[in-house]
Order: structure tokens, then sequence, then C-alpha cells
């Protein structure tokens, strides 16, 4: 678990609309005591505006659902890889979509991972363990 003095900066941009979903992320990163800041936009539109108007500060890793109203996730996803500011974003993939084409068209835009929901046997909290691993041994991008 992560403590002040092992904290490594990394905002997380949660991009989910479920909002039960949400809250249960948001209590398994208070759970693992993870005090890493997380800002949620309800789809791709508001987490696009986030990310433009610097609501979230780098480094940040970006937790992205699929399925959404007015934004998905996948053409999210493809106005990150288009915008020059934004195109190296970290992207984690957290979705109940099992549709193939859905991961190769998510794979295709080099996401992080593609984690569905329902293999997480520990509610969230093994994704948060396995985003704490992560950001401590890689080095997200500053610019």
């Amino acid at each position: 678990m992560m403590t002040d003095m092992n904290y490594k900066h990394a905002t997380i941009l949660l991009v989910e609309d479920d909002d039960v979903d949400a809250m249960s992320i948001e209590r398994a990163f208070r759970k693992l005591k993870i005090i890493n800041p997380i800002i949620r936009a309800k789809d791709g539109i508001m987490g696009l505006e986030l990310l433009e108007n610097g609501t979230v500060y780098r480094p940040f890793l970006i937790l992205l659902d699929l399925n959404m109203p007015r934004m998905g996730g996948l053409e999210m996803l493809d106005e990150l890889r288009n915008n020059p500011n934004l195109k190296n974003s970290v992207v984690f993939v957290l979705t109940t979509s099992k549709d193939d084409e859905d991961k190769f068209a998510a794979y295709n835009q080099n996401i992080a991972g593609y984690i569905l929901k329902e293999n997480l046997q520990n509610g969230f909290e093994e994704l948060v363990t396995l985003l704490d691993h992560y950001w401590r041994i890689v080095e997200l991008p500053n610019k």
C-alpha cells in the first residue's frame, strides 16, 4: 500500500458513466490508502474537456469505460490519439464488453490494457493494486 513516504504522483482520470462502478473504484482507492487524486468524467466529451482545460494534471493515466452516452470510450480514444497534446496518454480500458472487435479497436489505439470488470474477483481492489504497482515502476509522460 502506498503511503506519503513512497507516494508517486499520478492523477487518475476516471471516465465512467456508472455511478456505482465509479463509487466502488473510489472506495477501493481509499481502502488501499492510495492517495492519488481521482477526477471523474461521465463520458468521453467531459473527459476530453477536463484534459484540455488543465483540470487533470500530468502525469496522469486514464481509466476508460467503453459504453457511455454522448461519446463512448473508443471515440474518446480516437480523439486522444489524434490530439498532439494528448496522444501519449496512458489508457486502461475498464469495461463489460467482451466483444473481440472492441478489444482489437482499443489495442489498435495503443491502450495499456483491456480489463473486464467481471474478471475483477475482489471488486476493484485488484485494479487499484495493479495501478499502484504500475505507476511505481513505469515512468509516465509529463508533457
